[in-house]
This record gives C-alpha cells, sequence and structure tokens, in this order.
C-alpha cells in the first residue's frame, strides 16, 4: 500500500520513498531527504550528472576544519558522484531536453537511492537512464554507483565520464588543498588536506562496463581526476556502467591514498558487494525495525527517521558523534549538541548499545575541552560545549548576522549561559549504564566524566545567604526564547540529580574499583570536603515548585512575565520570537520549546521528584498552550506527543508524533534543506516506544502499558535490556505487557525480516473469508512475468560443468520456485563441500545469471502480464513481487514494469525459501493486507503450496501434474481479465459455503 505525502509528487509505502516528478523548487529540501550514508559518512541525495539547484555534500565523521577566525565545521568532503553522459554530443541534463518519464526511490530497508530516467535529447533521442547508488554498510570505505543506458529509439555514440570532484564547497568556502593525484590498473586516485586541521584524505574510483566493448581513457585536470569511455549502443541494447570508489584519511590510515588505491584493487563485482551491504542492512533491521499497522504514512515516517540515525551512527569510531543536522547538511555546521545525549541516544541504549557507547565514549575524548571551558569561564572541573566538534572546546559562534541586512549583529548566548548539557551527558550516561549493567565501561569512562562535572557543578552553583539556599543564575533553560534567567526549574533539578548519581557512582567506585575510585580522587581532587558540599547543594538547591498547586514555576518570575495567547497570532508561517523580536519574546510567557515538561519528561521514566500525575496534568494545562510547538524548535513536539499520550490526549499526541515523523519528509518547518532534525529523528522513536507503547523500565524487565493512536492496529518492536532481548507485540485493546524474548502475535511480519510460524489452512481455502475481498495480488517472477528460466538453468549448468556435477534441463525442473541454497544443495547431493565453497559457488552461479540477464527488456514480458498489471490497478488492486531471486528489482526495473508494482519481497526479505509461506506472508504484510486478501500467482508447485500454506488464494499457471493444488489453474496469463478471475473466485466461495 501507498499513500501520498503533502507534496503531491512524494508517495510512501512500508519501506520506500517515493518522488514521481521533479520539482525544481523542492530541489535541496529532497537533497536532504534522499540522503544517504553508512555511519562514516553521509551523502545528500544531490544527482549525478549534476543540477543548477544542487548542493551536494559528503560529510566524513571527524573531519572539521577551521572557516579563518568565525568557526569550525565538517568539511565538505570531494564529491564521488560526478558521473556525465553525452549522446551523441548532448550532454544528459535535467535542465535541458525533456523528461518523458521520472522517479527515484529510497529503499530504507535496503539502504539504496534509485532514480530512472526516460529522456529525450534536444537532438531527439530517447534514452532510459536507471542510477543506483548505496554507501556500503559491511565496508565503511566504499562507495558504488551503478548507471545503465538503454537507448530507445536510435543507435548512437554514447560518452560517459566518471570522475571525482576534489573542488567542494562549504557554501562559498573550500576547506582542502590539493596534494596530489594519479592513477593505478584499477582507477584513478585523488589526494587532498584540509587547510587547517591538515587532515589527509585519499579517495580512489575505478569503473566496469558490463554489454558492450569499450575501453577507458584517463584525464586527469588537477582535483577532478576522470575515467571517460564511449561506445556505440542500439536500441534495446542496456550498456551497464559500475563505479566503485574508496576512501580514507589520515585520522586512521597513515597513507590513506595507499589505502584507497589497495582497497580498490581488491574489490569484488557490484552483486557481491551490494548482497553484503543489504545483508549487512537486514542484520541492523532485525534489531530497530519497529513495526505499525493501519498506518502507512507513519509506518515509512518511523522507519525513515530511524534510517537517517543509523546512517550517522558511528560503528568503528568513537571519538566522533552525531552531529544535530547529522551527515545530511550544512546546518549547524556539522557540531554536536545534547540532541545526541537526550533525544537520539535512546534509540541505541535500547536496540544497539555497542553505538551508544560509541557515542558517549566522545564525550570522554573531549573531557580535555570541556576542562578548558571551565578554567575559560572561571570554574572547576569539566563544563561541556554548547556546541562542541573534535576537540570538544566550544565552537557556538559568538555572534551570528541578521536577517534584516542593515540590523546589528546577533549575540548568541548559548555558549556562555545555557549550561545544563553538562547534566544532559551525565543524565545519558546513568541510563545507558541502567540499561546495559556495563561496569567495564562505567568504571573506565562514564565515572570520570560524571564525577568531573559535578566538579563543575560544585563550582558554579552559588549560595543565596538571604534566602539560605543554593540557586544559580545567569542560565539559559531549554526553553532559548528567554536568555538570561536565574533559577531555571529545568537545570536547577538537572543539577540536583546529576550530584546525587555522582555521590552514587563515587560510593559505587569505592566498593567495587577501590584502585580506580583512588585514581579518581587524586586526579579530580574528590576530598572529603567537596563531597560534603555536595549533599549541602542536594538538600537545599532551590526548585521553583508550588507543592499545593503542582505547579513549577519556569524560572524565577516568569509567572510575572506578560501572559500570551498564540492563537492570537494565527494563522502564521514562522516562529514567534521571529515575529516580535527577541527582546520582546523575553517579556513574554512564550517558550520555544518544552522546558518544564521537558523536565518531567526526564523525571518520568525513574517517577523521581518533581514527576508525579498530578504534576504533569497541572504543568501541561499550563505549559503546553504556551510553547510555541508549531515553529518553536523541532525538539519540542515529540516530547509534548509522549506527555500529551500519558494524559489521555491520545488525538492530540498523534498530531504532535506525525508533526516531528515528517519535519523532514514534508519539510513541515520549510529548513530541511540544512539537513536532517536528528533530535526530532531520535524523539519520534521515543514517541512510538515510550510514548504509545508506554515502556517503562521496571526493576527487573521493561513492561508496557500501550495506548495506540486511532488506526493503529498493531505496534511491534525490541528492546535490549541488560543484555537480553525483549519483544513486543502490542494491539488495540492491550494494558500492561510483558515483553517476551522472541516471541509474539501470529501475523505477518512487516519489518521484522524474520521467519515466522503461521500455519496452514484448513482445506486449502482461506478461513476468514466470507466473500472474495482481494485486495493484492501477488506474483511470482520467474515463469509468470517473465521467462529467466532459461537463464537460471544456463547458470547452474555452466557451473555444474565447471564442477564436474550431473545436470540437465530436466533436472532443472525441480528447481522451480526454489532458493538458490536449496537449488545449490539439490545440484551438488552427497558430494561434500564446506560452507565458503557453497557460497563461492552461488556467488558464482549468480555472477553467471547477473552477467546473462543484461540484455532483459520489456519485450521479455510474457503475454498477458502487462494487460493484467494495468488492469488490476484500475480496480485499485495492490500489486507485489514475491520471488526468491535476490535479482528481482534488477529484472522488474529492466522489464520496464517497477511502477506498477507497490512492494517486493525477494530474496534478501526472509529465511525461510518456499514452500514456507515466509515469502507471500512478507509481501502481504508489505501492502498492508491481510493473507485471505491476496492472491498469489505462482508456476511453481512449492510456490503454490507456500501461498496455500498462508491461507492465501492460490493461481497456478502450467500443469495440473505441477500446480493442480491451487484455487485457479490457467496454462498462462494470455488473456486473462481480472473480471474472469474475480467471478471464479466468487464460485468457489459460493461452492465452499454450500
Amino acid at each position: 500500500m501507498d499513500t501520498t505525502g503533502r507534496y503531491q509528487h512524494l508517495t510512501y509505502t512500508d519501506w520506500t520513498v517515493r518522488e514521481t516528478q521533479l520539482e525544481p523548487e523542492q530541489f535541496r529540501y529532497r537533497e536532504t531527504v534522499f540522503t544517504i550514508g553508512n555511519g562514516y559518512l553521509g551523502t545528500r541525495g544531490s544527482f549525478e550528472e549534476g543540477y543548477s539547484h544542487a548542493l551536494p555534500a559528503t560529510f566524513i565523521h571527524g573531519v572539521y576544519d577551521e572557516v579563518p577566525i568565525v568557526y569550525t565545521e565538517l568539511a565538505n568532503c570531494p564529491d564521488w558522484l560526478p558521473f556525465t553522459i553525452t549522446i551523441d554530443g548532448d550532454r544528459f541534463r535535467l535542465e535541458k531536453g525533456e523528461i518523458l518519464s521520472y522517479e527515484r526511490i529510497l529503499d530504507l530497508r535496503r539502504g539504496i537511492l534509485n532514480r530512472s530516467v526516460r529522456w529525450r535529447s534536444p537532438n531527439g533521442k530517447t534514452i532510459d537512464i536507471h542510477f543506483e547508488r548505496f554507501a556500503s554498510l559491511a565496508d565503511e570505505h566504499i562507495l558504488v554507483l551503478r548507471c545503465q543506458l538503454t537507448p530507445v529509439d536510435f543507435a548512437g555514440a554514447i560518452e560517459i565520464q566518471a570522475s571525482i570532484n576534489g573542488y567542494p564547497e562549504n557554501q562559498g568556502f573550500n576547506h582542502w588543498e590539493w596534494l596530489d593525484q594519479g592513477k593505478t590498473e584499477a582507477g584513478v586516485w585523488l589526494n587532498l588536506r584540509t587547510r587547517s586541521s591538515r587532515i589527509q584524505l585519499g579517495m580512489a574510483a575505478g569503473i566496469k562496463i558490463l554489454g558492450v566493448d569499450a575501453s577507458l581513457q584517463v584525464t586527469s585536470p588537477p582535483g577532478y581526476p576522470t575515467l571517460s569511455a564511449s561506445f556505440l549502443a542500439s536500441p534495446g541494447q542496456t550498456v551497464t556502467v559500475d563505479k566503485f570508489v574508496t576512501v580514507f584519511t589520515s585520522q586512521h590510515q597513515e597513507n590513506p591514498v595507499t589505502a584507497a588505491c589497495d582497497k580498490l584493487a581488491q574489490l569484488p563485482d557490484y552483486s557481491l558487494l551490494l548482497t553484503a551491504h543489504t545483508q549487512a542492512w537486514e542484520e541492523v533491521w532485525q534489531k530497530s525495525d519497529i513495526v505499525i499497522e493501519g498506518d502507512v504514512t507513519a509506518q515509512l515516517a518511523v522507519r525513515y527517521n530511524l534510517f537517517q540515525l543509523l546512517i550517522a551512527a558511528p560503528r568503528n569510531n568513537d571519538k566522533v558523534s552525531i552531529p544535530a543536522k547529522t551527515l545530511s547538511g550544512f546546518g549547524y555546521r556539522g557540531h554536536i549538541f545534547w540532541d545526541t545525549e537526550i533525544f537520539i541516544l535512546p534509540f541505541f541504549i535500547y536496540t544497539q548499545p555497542e553505538l551508544a557507547r560509541n557515542l558517549l565514549t566522545y564525550r570522554y575524548h573531549t573531557l580535555p575541552g570541556a576542562r578548558r571551558k571551565a578554567v575559560h569561564y572561571g570554574y572547576k572541573g569539566a563544563m561541556y560545549a554548547w556546541e562542541s566538534a573534535d576537540s570538544g572546546d566550544e565552537v557556538t559562534p559568538r555572534w551570528l548576522p541578521p536577517n534584516d541586512p542593515y540590523g546589528e549583529d546577533i549575540r548568541i548566548w548559548c555558549r556562555d549561559r545555557e549550561i545544563h548539557i553538562s547534566a544532559d551527558v551525565a543524565y545519558a550516561i546513568w541510563y545507558y549504564w541502567q540499561a546495559t549493567n556495563d561496569d567495564e565501561w562505567m568504571r573506565d569512562y562514564g565515572a570520570e566524566i560524571i564525577l568531573d562535572t559535578a566538579v563543575f557543578w560544585g563550582s558554579r552553583v552559588e549560595y543565596n545567604t538571604k534566602h539560605e539556599r543554593y540557586e544559580i543564575r545567569d542560565v539559559i533553560g531549554a526553553d532559548e526564547y528567554h536568555e538570561f534567567v536565574h533559577n531555571n526549574a529545568f537545570t536547577n533539578r538537572l543539577v540536583q540529580w546529576h550530584l546525587e548519581k555522582a555521590l552514587y557512582i563515587y560510593d559505587w567506585l569505592d566498593k567495587n574499583f577501590p584502585n580506580k575510585a583512588t585514581e579518581l580522587k587524586d586526579k579530580l581532587q574528590l576530598s572529603a570536603g567537596r563531597r560534603s558540599r555536595w549533599s549541602d547543594i542536594i538538600t537545599n538547591i532551590w526548585i521553583p515548585y508550588d507543592e499545593s498547586t503542582g505547579l513549577i514555576e519556569q524560572f524565577e518570575g516568569f509567572f510575572q512575565l506578560q501572559d500570551i495567547n498564540l492563537e492570537d497570532y494565527e494563522p502564521r508561517t514562522k516562529s514567534i520570537q521571529a515575529i516580535l523580536g527577541i527582546e520582546e519574546g523575553n517579556k513574554r510567557q512564550v517558550l520555544k520549546q518544552p522546558d518544564v515538561l521537558m523536565l518531567l519528561y526526564l523525571m518520568r521514566q525513574s517517577q523521581e521528584f518533581p514527576y508525579n500525575p498530578h504534576t504533569l496534568q497541572a504543568n501541561w494545562d499550563y505549559y503546553a498552550p504556551r510553547t510555541d510547538i508549531s515553529y518553536g524548535s523541532s525538539l519540542g513536539p515529540a516530547i509534548h506527543a509522549i506527555l500529551a499520550s500519558d494524559l489521555g490526549k491520545t488525538a492530540e499526541a498523534y498530531e504532535r508524533f506525525m508533526q516531528a515523523a515528517l519535519v523532514d519528509l514534508e519539510d513541515v518547518r520549510g529548513n530541511a534543506h540544512e539537513g536532517i532534525h536528528g533530535a526530532s529523528a531520535g524523539g519520534i522513536w521515543q514517541a512510538v516506544v515510550l510514548g504509545f507503547g508506554g515502556i517503562q523500565m521496571g526493576d527487573s524487565e521493561p513492561i508496557a502499558h500501550p495506548h495506540l493512536p486511532a488506526g493503529w492496529t498493531r505496534l511491534k518492536f525490541k528492546l535490549m535490556w541488560r543484555g537480553k532481548w525483549h519483544e513486543f507485540d502490542l494491539g488495540t485493546g492491550d494494558k500492561k505487557i510483558r515483553g517476551q524474548r522472541g516471541q509474539g502475535r501470529q501475523g505477518g511480519q512487516g519489518g521484522w525480516l524474520t521467519t515466522n510460524n503461521q500455519q496452514p489452512t484448513n482445506n486449502h481455502q482461506p478461513s476468514t473469508i466470507m466473500s472474495p475481498d482481494i485486495r493484492g495480488f501477488i506474483f511470482d517472477l520467474d515463469g509468470v512475468l517473465t521467462d529467466t528460466a532459461e537463464y537460471h538453468y544456463l547458470a547452474w549448468q555452466k557451473l555444474a560443468d565447471e564442477e564436474g556435477l550431473p545436470f540437465s534441463r530436466e533436472a532443472n525442473e525441480a528447481l522451480r520456485g526454489v532458493s538458490r541454497r536449496e537449488s545449490l544443495l539439490y545440484i551438488v547431493g552427497d558430494r561434500k563441500y564446506s560452507e565458503a565453497q557453497l557460497q563461492e559457488m552461488m556467488d558464482r552461479k549468480n555472477r553467471y545469471y547477473v552477467e546473462s540477464i543484461q540484455n532483459i527488456s520489456p519485450q521479455d514480458l510474457l503475454p498477458g502480464v502487462v494487460t493484467l498489471l494495468d488492469e488490476l490497478k484500475q480496480a485499485g488492486i495492490k500489486i507485489a513481487l514475491g520471488s526468491a531471486s535476490k535479482n528481482a528489482r534488477t529484472v522488474i526495473e529492466k522489464l520496464g514494469i517497477a511502477n506498477r508494482i507497490d512492494a517486493i519481497a525477494d530474496g534478501y526479505s526472509v529465511q525461510r525459501p518456499k514452500p514456507a509461506p515466509d515469502l507471500f506472508l512478507y509481501a502481504a504484510n508489505q501492502l498492508g493486507l491481510e493473507p485471505a486478501q491476496s492472491v498469489v500467482v505462482e508456476d511453481a508447485e512449492a510456490g503454490i503450496e507456500a501461498a496455500l500454506a498462508g491461507g492465501m488464494w492460490a493461481i497456478g499457471l502450467g500443469p495440473a501434474s505441477r500446480v493442480g493444488a491451487a484455487h485457479i489453474v490457467l496454462p498462462s496469463l494470455a488473456g486473462v481479465h481480472w473480471s474472469d478471475l474475480h467471478a471464479k473466485l466468487n464460485e468457489l466461495v459460493i461452492g465452499n459455503r454450500g
């Protein structure tokens, strides 16, 4: 099932974002939307051939450089995408010629970006061009781009050029110095160095051309090494060009150029790289996926936000962290905020704690910068920077230029006054430790952070002798509309909480690791007097809280500010601060984002002061109407969604949730061109799991108290808690659920990417059907839509001949509908092979098959296919592909029917092959359908058995001796119409009732 987003030409399925028309005015925000990455780097969704509106960028974790005098930022790295195509003298660009068809698809499940264009050149030559790219999740130093070219109505010369662009810019500034470039047998290479930080980068590129004879040439304009080739192509002939790029920096390799060239020379072919990449994604989604049934837009939006976090999380580097805009744009210049610890980190703590550990260890490596900041401001201990980069030193700009060209520069006070980040880091560390029991990390890293930041608080807090209390003055709380306040409740309570945990860690070290305790006492000067001061602060710090009303004053004097009714300013398209101005906003009770409510949210998980239901209700009623939730901060909506859900305000919770979930996909705030809203993406996970799922961490296990939004029929997710997985499968009406390891309610798999144990229904009749409520068709590929059986046979025959194994066309018949592995085991029989040998043989067979199908075209569709597909579409029937082939996507694209397919279940989707029903159940779930609403069209006995076992209708193509168990048996699809099939299914239902 697919849905259309706010923008007309953006549609969603459970796993894909599809753009169906080029919209130049939306181009830069769509560059953000179609970002790909692998935890080492991120690449924006720019076009390979270039585009006049483009802002291309590739960012690598930790590659920071300085703009003289002004700031430190992530350096835009060399562009690995450039790929130009010239057709009989006309260079392919979408600004000229005519776009006859256009489609771009981000496949979240496999981490692949595809784009298909039918383009007519100014000279009238029509060509189909398909691009596919991915940043390998299996090897973070590998980037892959495939381009397939198919002339439609001409025979002529095509020239391609694949380059590395060594002149990337950060909005007008180039951070790179050219050092050298050259060529090897495998391709070309480029060596650059950042101007200030002196980080060297080595990038190498090579290409392979399939489907035509072509000789490669190398040209080397300085900073732009290029591989080019020319060839003649005929109508319907597909030429495939694979571009392989490798990249290293001197941060981890002494000679990055040598490393890049060596890696390039050793790369396997495209299909093997793709297989490794997709398998890596499958493993990630096994841990991290969330399944939502009943709401396709929410399902896709959640997976999209998780995808953007997953591609930004460093897997092999604990000296970097996730910037506020991830690795997807120039916003905030790649700086790290509290966004990571408070909003993003919980997702990783509870699904991939090893990545959470990396992100937290970054804060340990940047302790020296935090200590330098404390000294600069006249304090002790470690004072974390509001914005940090590689060293941990403060990199928040001191001034920003005004929007008005005649206005004054704007002073940015966050670097000086927004100090709660030191407690935010401690908060994240504490909850990582609670969830993982990672005592070793706490001993070696976390304890020092918590204790030295506690030392800072001891020196930052002031004692008010008049009121005999501790205070924290001159701060900015979570609400940044008020820039100079005293005793912000959020800050004061977090400092109190932080010191409580510091004392606990102090005693825990003493008891369990006395040597480490002694070491830190000496290093951080943790005297008995300092410990006593912490205890005194905990007891006497002022939290402006009225116990009788439950109201918490956001900061001292907030209730005396001028009140505001935000409804008076509607409709609007910008923030209240932008409307009123900074000074006027300071005078009013209006919030940029949750502040008191943010405090309650953070204390909610442990039910610590001041959180309780009465306090939550009172403060929600007061602060929610005064919060600029639409145009203030993107950090707010997800938190409001969780708290609204707690209060039973499910409709409002869902509205805020979707506001956050679509912030980038549909450019809700108008600034998605700057990059992904990373904190909002992390808040989405919390909103679903902690909010709608109602997860609370008990003493020994997580427990769900679900309250699902209207329309959601199922919510499924996993949590890792103290070394054990807990699986939750929640439905409407569930009240209190304990997670079960590896267990859940029966049904389709959604995005779980695992098998299920659904039992066959009796009498081969879908048991729940009372009328033929058919809403989806699932087609096998081989022998149904096209006949690639011959290609498979020839590939298996070639392998068998090489291995000296007996094989024939007759033996090949037994392989219909059978997975590659089962087919190989059938062929080898009793002969013994190691697992490595079997894997190599499967890869070899696949290589032979992939090479042989390069010339498949729409002419290879079997009779009747297009007619039936179009009739089904017109009738509102959803269409899925259900094929065991791992090359199914490539084949349907070459057949020209990809735009008619709503969902694909292929060899990567499930573990158990046919005759298990898993593949078809997966396809039905992708369509958002029950099995009994689905019809399977198959030509293999194993496929019919799988359909029936899944409780689906089955149409068999071929002899009754092979597919006779199907509900309907046909010789082929030639002359077959939906109306006839529907009538026959009707007859079956009536007969079954009789």
